[in-house]
């Protein structure tokens, strides 16, 4: 397979992970004899600052070319004081709105030699394995109309059928390859954006008999995804409620640093990214979590590639290493090896390395 990616190294810690991502996508390249064209473009802090633009037509018309898109990380204290404009995150609100990517997946799953690290009892988290879809080019991020005045502001939050229609068979979908269990979030009690979602719901519940569907509170939700997150398995919800929810299931994996995430469109173009920010303060110093860019990759290889393979082998080897007691300096526990960002990639490198010199002599046996 030959695939074109633009590569957005973006702010902070992002050119040190997207780094350590490309070099665990050329490893799998070479082994499973792929060909993958990378081309590297700005976005966020890093456009502003050579293009006075958080997302220049320069970077539009690459990606516009690309199979798909691998993003590091967007955002500083630098630019904060910066007009609306020329944040670095409407660059990534930009690119998402450009490219028509609607779908946010963020898989929350547990690992067994990460639950020290978790503010969560052991069982409650152990054995989490699920699926935010969150919508995420529609809703108050970006209704019309919006401002802000001395005496008040305003955000509007706006939803089309056809908005919720696509998002929730997207969501069901998922769910028909995992568990068959979904669960829709709304706030139908009091907003009637909600009470819409959840109306299309029960419409398209009919056409996938073999799901089962619960409508709940985003609330209680919100109470659930601590108190009980094993519940879930494909949770579905709008923008905002979205962003908030899965930015709260991600505590208890115990790091931001392992979570992955694709937002994707409905031909499977899609950018793959880490949930985690910018952390300019990090930047620099070697100390960066990796795991996050590198199963964005392997996302980037399922979800849009179709290589099914290849991005199990990379969450094997990540898992691997986790599991032989190497972390990063976010993971640090007593008795583990804390190694630099350089140093985790080498180790995961090695792991699916070794994995294929084995395999390799198992097939010369046979």
């Amino acid at each position: 397979m030959e695939k074109k990616i633009t590569v957005l190294p973006g702010d902070g810690i992002g050119p040190e992970v997207i780094a350590s991502a490309v070099k665990v996508l050329q490893v799998i390249g070479k082994r499973f004899n792929h060909t993958f064209h990378l081309g590297y473009g700005a976005i966020g802090g890093a456009a502003i600052d050579q293009f006075n633009n958080p997302l220049p037509d320069e970077t539009i018309a690459m990606c516009a070319e690309s199979d798909a898109i691998l993003l590091g990380a967007v955002g500083g204290p630098k630019w904060d004081n910066n007009p609306t404009d020329l944040r670095p995150e409407k660059g990534l609100l930009k690119i998402r709105k450009h490219f028509d990517l609607f779908a946010n997946l963020r898989p929350v799953k547990a690992f067994p030699s990460l639950l020290a690290s978790s503010p969560l009892k052991r069982e409650v988290a152990e054995n989490v394995d699920l699926m935010i879809v969150r919508e995420l080019t529609g809703g108050i991020y970006f209704g019309e109309p919006r401002k802000k005045t001395a005496t008040g502001a305003v955000d509007t939050c706006v939803y089309s059928r056809e908005e919720i229609e696509r998002i929730i068979d997207n969501a069901f979908e998922l769910a028909r390859l995992r568990s068959g269990k979904l669960c829709s979030v709304d706030k139908a009690n009091v907003l009637d954006t909600s009470r819409l979602w959840r109306e299309i719901v029960e419409e398209k519940k009919k056409l996938y008999p073999d799901v089962q569907v619960e409508h709940n509170l985003v609330d209680s939700v919100a109470m659930k995804l601590i108190t009980n997150p094993g519940h879930y398995d494909v949770v579905v919800t709008e923008n905002m409620f979205g962003d908030i929810l899965s930015d709260e299931a991600s505590v208890i994996t115990g790091s931001l640093g392992v979570l992955p995430s694709a937002s994707i469109r409905g031909d499977s173009f899609g950018l793959y990214e880490p949930v985690h920010g910018s952390a300019p303060e990090l930047a620099g110093l070697g100390v960066a979590n990796p795991a996050a860019t590198i199963l964005s990759v392997a996302m980037m290889l399922q979800y849009s590639f179709g290589l099914i393979e290849e991005a199990a082998e990379i969450e094997r080897a990540v898992s691997a290493v986790f599991d032989d007691g190497y972390f990063t300096a976010d993971l640090a526990q007593d008795g583990t090896r804390v190694l630099s960002t350089d140093e985790w990639t080498d180790k995961v490198i090695n792991e699916i390395d070794t994995s294929f010199v084995s395999e390799s002599i198992m097939i010369s046996y046979i």
